[in-house]
């Protein structure tokens, strides 16, 4: 987060959300929750939130003047030092509304590029992250610098301003240059080390944040990967082998998670990490059951997939968290009859981890119909 706390205080954060006609009111409230979540995630307290029915964006202040009136009150009164909100911001917009707020103002791919940023812990992942930052920057450089833009001067005149942006815009895009190059020379040592593993069968975990997937990493691998119940906890990918494969070895990895709006730059300079699910034979699509929305966040993780071109894969679905569901049969039967090659499970508990287990391996060697596994089967004909 821009603005930084100290270990014992979390700067207090007021989130602002917009309703437009085609725009469902119910789902922008669950994209706030998110949205707190994440401002949560990067060390901030959310003490109030704003929604504003429009038809249109305001092109000045993205909410309509009497909004940002009511949330300048709201800042005031809570003592709020940041403003979040849920879409993006033009720089002019960010500017007016600082300036009447008086507090920083950031979008969502702001706060989830500063995540990002606090999360990176190998070189790989920062340099990662420092180029989906430089390609957010570089577009809005000239509404950063508009302070300026009286001091130009006049025809055939170049004002500070102006030269100072295409300086600053030199420098990002020799910064990105090098960014890339790096990335490409790690890119590069990754396929070597995919080619020396080609004569193992691999899968990949994908999924939303935060629905298990590094604690079921761990279930079914002997791996001890860093977990917790926040969001983007990994960014880096993790190639460990399946435990108990008993035959052809099966590398298991476990990749970064989606999440709604996921900033295009990220999902750009992530597509090295990524390439582990690209390659793989076989996708484990993990799933928050005990979530409401886990079909709004399955469609979401499935549009990263095809963005990514990897939509045709098959894919097993992974129903985590069924520790959390009062009538674990019942919702099994549901899942399974929306995704027949699906299974539900515990990663906390281990429950059903041994019958998924024998579902990836059955799967892999191909004993369903047509070579295609239990595409045409029932998932729960898996015997543990």
């Amino acid at each position: 987060m821009p603005t930084r706390t100290t270990s014992n205080t979390r700067e207090k954060v007021v989130l602002v959300g917009i309703v437009l006609r085609s725009v469902d009111r119910e789902m922008v409230a669950e994209h706030l929750a998110e949205l707190a979540a994440l401002a949560e995630t990067a060390g901030g307290e959310v003490v109030a939130t704003l929604v504003q029915e429009r038809t249109a964006i305001d092109p000045r202040t993205f909410i309509g003047r009497g909004k940002v009136d009511e949330l300048h009150q709201l800042v005031l009164t809570h003592e709020a030092g940041l403003v979040i909100f849920d879409d993006d911001l033009r720089p002019t917009q960010v500017k007016a509304l600082e300036e009447i707020l008086d507090v920083h103002v950031m979008d969502r791919t702001g706060l989830i590029l500063d995540i990002f940023v606090n999360r990176a812990a190998t070189s790989e992942a920062k340099i990662q992250v420092e180029l989906a930052q430089m390609q957010y920057l570089l577009p809005r450089l000239s509404g950063l610098w508009s302070h300026l833009e009286r001091q130009r001067g006049g025809i055939g005149l170049r004002g500070v301003g102006e030269k100072q942006i295409e300086i600053d815009r030199r420098i990002i895009r020799q910064r990105i240059a090098r960014l890339k190059k790096d990335l490409e020379k790690i890119q590069v040592q990754r396929q070597t080390r995919r080619k020396k593993r080609q004569e193992h069968y691999r899968v990949a975990l994908v999924g939303y944040t935060n629905a298990g997937k590094s604690t079921l990493f761990n279930k079914l691998t002997t791996a001890e990967v860093h977990t917790e119940n926040r969001l983007f906890v990994t960014l880096d990918t993790t190639v460990r082998s399946l435990a108990g494969d008993g035959g052809r070895r099966v590398l298991l990895s476990d990749t970064v998670g989606f999440i709604r709006k996921l900033p295009h730059q990220l999902v750009e300079s992530f597509k090295g990490t990524l390439e582990e699910a690209t390659s793989a034979d076989l996708l484990l699509m993990v799933v928050d059951a005990g979530h409401e929305g886990w079909r709004d966040q399955l469609k979401w993780s499935a549009g990263v997939l095809e963005e990514l071109g990897i939509s045709d894969k098959q894919v097993i679905h992974i129903f985590n968290k069924i520790d959390l569901i009062g009538d674990t049969e019942r919702a099994t039967v549901e899942f399974g009859s929306e995704h027949p090659l699906s299974i539900a499970v515990s990663a906390t508990t281990g429950e059903n981890i041994a019958r998924l287990r024998q579902m990836i391996l059955h799967v892999l060697s191909g004993r369903g119909r047509n070579g295609t596994g239990l595409s045409e089967q029932s998932p729960q004909s898996v015997k543990p």
